[in-house]
């Protein structure tokens, strides 16, 4: 089990096509802050039928998109 398996589930309930979740509301779903760990586990979000789509760290945004099968 993961760390960020709450917010991989998060994303794989809610079956939108594409979010755009602040760094502020990933917070929220994981109950910690994002670190730079993320980079390696962001990999993980392909299970649950998701990719990352873009990382913004000026706006302090990541992108998620559903994989297309």
């Amino acid at each position: 089990m993961s760390k960020y398996d709450p917010l991989w589930l998060y994303l794989k309930e809610r079956q939108q096509k594409r979010y755009q979740l602040s760094y502020e509301q990933i917070e929220k779903i994981l109950g910690f802050p994002i670190d730079h760990s993320f980079l390696t586990y962001k990999k993980e979000v392909e299970q649950y039928g998701y990719q990352v789509e873009k990382i913004s760290l000026k706006e302090q945004t990541i992108v998620f998109k559903q994989k297309e099968e």
